[in-house]
This record gives structure tokens, C-alpha cells and sequence, in this order.
């Protein structure tokens, strides 16, 4: 079996005295889409902070077979560790264009990244017509659209996208999913943290549930999708 991209045992969070995250085990190998689903507070974005080296953590990480646990994340991003965060975290007073080539800041290849700038104009035309504005000036559906193409600008090795469909419209959804297929059909790995469920599990080549900081299920997204516990606790069935 391939060696996983990503490998975490035993992963704690705590804020305090409050235990976050309470022993997460999970993997990515390479080219695989996995979701992780739980309601608020499960320590969804607890996790993905830790792996990215923004949070401090006890357990195991390990990043493309080397220990990452510690590791600063900034150069993690140089190793091609990538995460769109919840809110999305553009730079609001830089404009489309600055933002974009943020994303590539890391990068020497120049004519490589002027080709990859073309690409996400041409997947995202909205942000063509925009590529002068502020990004604070952008509109919710477009700074999501800005934040993903940003991070598709860096080359990814592993993609973090924590609730990439967050207070958009249906229309701005069905797009950044779109994207999110795209990127996978690419061999992009990505772990997804996701409020709809059930589009991160139909999207999803395995899945995890976490709850109160504990992975509770796992197994491939069409399995969650169709298990009892799961249809009644995050589908509404």
C-alpha cells in the first residue's frame, strides 16, 4: 500500500483546560480526498490548525515521511503543506492580483507562475474583472473563490480547506466544489473539513466523523454517507 502523505496518531489539542482534540488518529495518502465531519466544537478546525503548525499538539504528525510536529508553518508551506482557512483569510487591502501572486511567493519559477495566474483567471473569470480591486471589496462567494486560488497558486502537496462553502449561496458552492473536484481529479491530496456533509462525503474518496475531539467513524465517504448514525446526526434523515 502507498505510504500515506500525512500520518497522525494520537493527536491532542488542549486551550487551557479544555481538551480540544483528544487523540485524533487519521491519513492521507497520496491523490486522496478525505473529508473530516462533525457538528461546532468538535475540533474540526482545531486539527487542521495543529497539522499546519499553528497550534501547539502532543501526538505524531508526519508530513511526506519526515516528522512535522513542531515544525514552524511557514515551512511547512515551503513543503508544500497548504491550508485555506475558515474565513479565508485574504489580504483585504492588497488587490486580486497581489493576492494571487501571494499564493506564489514562495516560488522562483516566474514565467510558471504567470502561467498558473492565467489558469485561475480562467477558472475563476470573476476575479479576472476584478484582479484591480481590493479584496476587501470583494464579495463573500468571491473572496472564497480568491482564497482557493490563492492556495492553487503555491503547488500544493497536501490541500486544507476548513469550511470552504461557509455562508455562500447554493450557485458560489456548487462552484467551489467544482474546484475542489478539479483539484482532486489533479492528484491534489486534500483533507476537507466541511458543515455540509453530505457534499463533502459525495465528494470524498474516505471520511472521518469526529466528535468532542474523537474520531467516532471512518471509512469511504459513500459508506458514511449511507450509514444510519450518520444520515440521522449530520444529514437531517
Amino acid at each position: 500500500m502507498t505510504a500515506p502523505i500525512l500520518r497522525i496518531e494520537g493527536l491532542r489539542v488542549a486551550y487551557g483546560g479544555i481538551r480540544a482534540v483528544k487523540g485524533v488518529d487519521l491519513q492521507i495518502r497520496p491523490g486522496e480526498l478525505v473529508a473530516l465531519i462533525g457538528a461546532n466544537g468538535a475540533g474540526k478546525t482545531s486539527t487542521l490548525r495543529a497539522i499546519t503548525g499553528l497550534l501547539p499538539c502532543s501526538g505524531t504528525i508526519e508530513y511526506l515521511g519526515q516528522p512535522a510536529r513542531g515544525v514552524a508553518a511557514h515551512a511547512l508551506l515551503r513543503q508544500g503543506l497548504v491550508m485555506v482557512p475558515e474565513g479565508r483569510g485574504i489580504f483585504t487591502r492588497m488587490t486580486v492580483a497581489e493576492n494571487l501572486l501571494m499564493g506564489a511567493y514562495a516560488r522562483d519559477d516566474r514565467h510558471a507562475i504567470a502561467r498558473d495566474l492565467d489558469e485561475q483567471y480562467l477558472t475563476f473569470p470573476r476575479l479576472r474583472e476584478r484582479c484591480t480591486q481590493l479584496a476587501g471589496n470583494l464579495s463573500g462567494g468571491e473572496q472564497q473563490m480568491l482564497a482557493m486560488a490563492r492556495a492553487l497558486m503555491s503547488h500544493p502537496k497536501l490541500l486544507l480547506l476548513d469550511e470552504p462553502s461557509m455562508g455562500l449561496s447554493p450557485i458560489m458552492v456548487e462552484k467551489i466544489f467544482e474546484v475542489i473536484a478539479a483539484a482532486s481529479a489533479r492528484s491534489i491530496p486534500i483533507l476537507l473539513v466541511e458543515q455540509n456533509a453530505r457534499l463533502a462525503l459525495e465528494a470524498a474518496d474516505r471520511a472521518y466523523v469526529l466528535d468532542t475531539g474523537t474520531i467516532t467513524l471512518s471509512g469511504t465517504g459513500s459508506e458514511l454517507l449511507h450509514d444510519p448514525k450518520v444520515r440521522e446526526a449530520y444529514l437531517g434523515e
